[in-house]
C-alpha cells in the first residue's frame, strides 16, 4: 500500500492564518489535522497550533484505529486550549477534523465545520456532517445540504474544541480496499469554495495529491472576492494491491 499526502494553507484575504494543517507519515501509516482557529486577535491561531500539536504526539505514542484512543486525544486537546484560555484571558477555539490510516485501515473524527471527504476511485463516498447552525437547517428541511455555502448562518458552529459543547464525533473503522482511495480534510474556508463534484473532477484527473489540491486552489482563487477567509487543506492518496 502507497500512501501520498501533500496539504496547502494560505491566510486568503485576511492579514493573520488561524488554520493549522499537521502531517505525520511512516510506512503504512500517517496521520493527518487540519483546524480552523476562531477567536480571531483572542488567539485562534494558537488553539488551532496546540490542538494540532496534541493530536500529532498522540499518533506517535499510541494506536489512533482505537475509538477510546481518538476520544482520549480530542479531551486532552480541549484541555490544552481551555488552558490557554486561562493562560491569555482569551476566548480561543477551533475546530478539527483528524485522520488516522494504520496499516489498510482508516478512522477519523472531527468537531465543527471542518470537513473530511472520502473518495473511492474517483467518486465521493462519504463526507462528515457540520456540527453548524446551517447544518442542522439541513436537518430540518429548512435548506438543501448544497444551500449550506449560502446560507446566513454558515458560520455559526456548534462544536468546537475550547467551547461548552466540544464532544468529537468519531467514525466507524473502515477498510482499505483495492484501488484508489483518496481523503481531503479541509476548513470551511476552503469546501466554500469547491464544490463536490469538482473534487470529483480534478482527482480523477490528478496524477498526485498535490496536484489534486493545485487544480482545486485555482478554482478557489476564480471565485473569491479577496476578503475571503482562511483557506486550508490536505489530500492523502492511497493506492492499495495485491
Amino acid at each position: 500500500m502507497k500512501i501520498n499526502i501533500a496539504k496547502i494553507s494560505s491566510p486568503g484575504g485576511r492579514a493573520v492564518n488561524d488554520d493549522t494543517v499537521c502531517t505525520c507519515e511512516g510506512r503504512k501509516k500517517a496521520y493527518v489535522f487540519v483546524g480552523d482557529g476562531l477567536g480571531g486577535y483572542a488567539g485562534g491561531q494558537q488553539a488551532s497550533k496546540v490542538a494540532g500539536d496534541v493530536l500529532m504526539r498522540a499518533g506517535q505514542e499510541q494506536s489512533m484505529l482505537l475509538r477510546e484512543n481518538l476520544v482520549a486525544a480530542a479531551v486532552q486537546a480541549q484541555e490544552a486550549v481551555l488552558e490557554l484560555q486561562t493562560n491569555t484571558s482569551g476566548n480561543m477555539k477551533t475546530t478539527l477534523v483528524y485522520l488516522a490510516v494504520e496499516g489498510d485501515c482508516a478512522r477519523w473524527m472531527h468537531i465543527g465545520d471542518s470537513r473530511l471527504y472520502r473518495f473511492e476511485n474517483g467518486r465521493l463516498a462519504y463526507q462528515t456532517s457540520d456540527h453548524s447552525v446551517s447544518q442542522m437547517a439541513v436537518l430540518m428541511g429548512d435548506i438543501t445540504a448544497e444551500q449550506i455555502r449560502f446560507h446566513e448562518d454558515r458560520n455559526r458552529v456548534l462544536r468546537a474544541l475550547g467551547g461548552e459543547s466540544a464532544k468529537a464525533e468519531v467514525s466507524e473503522t473502515i477498510k482499505i480496499g483495492r484501488g484508489k482511495t483518496a481523503f481531503l480534510l479541509c476548513t470551511d474556508g476552503f469546501w466554500e469554495y469547491v464544490y463536490e463534484n469538482e473534487m470529483e473532477q480534478t482527482l480523477r484527473q490528478a496524477k498526485t495529491p498535490e496536484e489534486w489540491l493545485q487544480a482545486m486552489e485555482m478554482i478557489l482563487k476564480g471565485r473569491v472576492s479577496g476578503d475571503n477567509d482562511n483557506y486550508t487543506a490536505a489530500a492523502v492518496l492511497i493506492h492499495k494491491v495485491l
